[in-house]
């Protein structure tokens, strides 16, 4: 036996697993996508019809659409650097000599990681709450009048973005931090007898190494964050105003509130090449700037 037909033999169960959990449901989903599969035709298929890319387009012309991919954009684009920072401060903080107790350190930062999302984010409902909330209540005692985070539009997405670097950064603080844990010491005290300041080390010894690691962390952070839902599902419903859908949420109403599977699908695809057009700029940047 050839070792190539002994590969593909070995390699047949994975595929086959692939195939039937992952590469079917995404061709039914598209093929789902150019119909208007909805309420009616779940109860009787002679009411499916073939609309070829006339979701797309109708998508394209919704205004909810385009408010719920603005408001994703702008988490994205405040929540993923937001994010990486907090990640990589936490990450040098722990690599630090100085840090005593890294192991409890490391899980208590670890901790927000592995809670249910659900649950956090109710909590965190509450700590934001206007009347009741300990947020306000420590503004209070400092002379700042209450803050409605979750219902006003101007601090909703904020509010949300905050819990969401919170319940995440620790995922990426873990990958920076043996990122730099890789980066020889000898550099750094080369850089010490060059006379190089911690923040001059930083800028041309830390992020330089760190440059695939942080690639891949964007990579990963900006395609979660895109996938926004759950936050603003639990702590919002999408309100006030609107300022909280997201892509997903509004995929969710279509769907799973008014049956609009068709247009639902058209909707997951249209964040999926979203999501691979951005993740594709980063990794040209990042070969242009040497990280690959």
């Amino acid at each position: 036996m050839r070792a190539s037909t002994a590969g593909w033999i070995f390699a047949a169960p994975a595929l086959i697993v692939l195939g039937v959990f992952f590469a079917l449901p995404v061709a039914s989903a598209f093929a789902l996508s150019l119909t208007d599969f909805d309420l009616y035709a779940l109860a009787d298929l002679d009411n499916l019809r073939f609309v070829a890319l006339g979701n797309y387009l109708e998508l394209l012309q919704t205004p909810l659409f385009w408010k719920a991919l603005g408001n994703t954009g702008y988490f994205v684009i405040i929540g993923v650097p937001l994010s990486i920072a907090v990640s990589l401060g936490a990450a040098m903080l722990l690599n630090a000599r100085v840090a005593r107790f890294k192991p409890l350190f490391r899980t208590a930062l670890f901790a927000p990681v592995v809670t249910t999302l659900v649950a956090v984010a109710v909590i965190w409902r509450y700590l934001f709450h206007t009347s009741y909330g300990l947020v306000n209540w420590a503004l209070g005692g400092i002379g700042i009048d209450p803050v409605d985070w979750l219902g006003d539009p101007r601090w909703a997405m904020p509010t949300i973005i905050l819990f969401a670097v919170w319940k995440n950064f620790g995922y990426n603080m873990v990958i920076l931090l043996a990122g730099l844990q890789a980066i020889p010491q000898d550099l750094y005290e080369a850089a010490r007898i060059d006379g190089a300041s911690r923040w001059q080390q930083f800028l041309h010894v830390t992020l330089p190494m760190l440059g695939p690691v942080l690639l891949v962390v964007g990579v990963i952070t900006v395609s979660g964050y895109f996938q926004l839902f759950a936050e603003p599902y639990v702590m919002t419903r999408g309100d006030p105003l609107q300022s909280t859908v997201s892509v997903l949420y509004f995929m969710y109403e279509e769907g799973f509130m008014w049956w609009n599977l068709g247009r639902a699908s058209a909707v997951a695809f249209l964040l999926f090449l979203i999501i691979l057009a951005v993740t594709t700029v980063l990794l040209r940047i990042g070969r242009r700037k040497g990280a690959l």
